[in-house]
């Protein structure tokens, strides 16, 4: 792969990261969905210290636009966002462009408007991404974990 088609596509998934990052930001529910590929599973640890996934759960199932845009749009109209910090350290790519990761540590703090109860998503992920005729999409996402650093 050319040099310039290589940082390109790092660009473009760096993109993509960036705009689900603007997507709770925003607490946009619609661009959330957006970025995401229609065969989309996000497993998620039970709690960040999990690393084993056998005991790993699918909390929404795959991806459907209007339960997941539901989910997410009850998470915002139940809660505030208090900071939102992703820091991207890692993105790697296919030798054929057409696929690839990116490993983002996230430190999400929400609190529930009326009991003021914390929700704190902290650790790390490691987000894959597919490149379809309409773009790149997320197709696949870890749970936060804790390794520890």
């Amino acid at each position: 792969m050319k040099k310039d088609s290589r940082t390109k596509i790092l660009d473009d998934i760096q993109a993509m990261v960036d705009r689900e990052t603007e997507a709770w930001d925003r607490k946009d529910a619609e661009l959330l969905v957006s970025i995401l590929h229609p065969d989309m599973v996000w497993p998620w640890p039970p709690d960040s210290r999990s690393h084993d996934p056998m005991t790993w759960v699918l909390i929404q199932g795959k991806y459907d636009r209007k339960r997941w845009r539901k989910g997410w749009q009850d998470l915002f109209d139940n809660y505030d966002l208090v900071h939102n910090e992703r820091k991207t350290l890692r993105i790697e790519i296919s030798e054929e462009g057409d696929g690839g990761f990116a490993v983002v540590d996230v430190d999400t703090l929400w609190r529930h408007k009326v009991t003021k109860e914390e929700m704190h998503w902290l650790g790390r992920s490691c987000k894959v991404y597919t490149k379809t005729k309409d773009g790149w999409k997320l197709i696949m996402h870890t749970g936060l974990l804790d390794y520890g650093g």
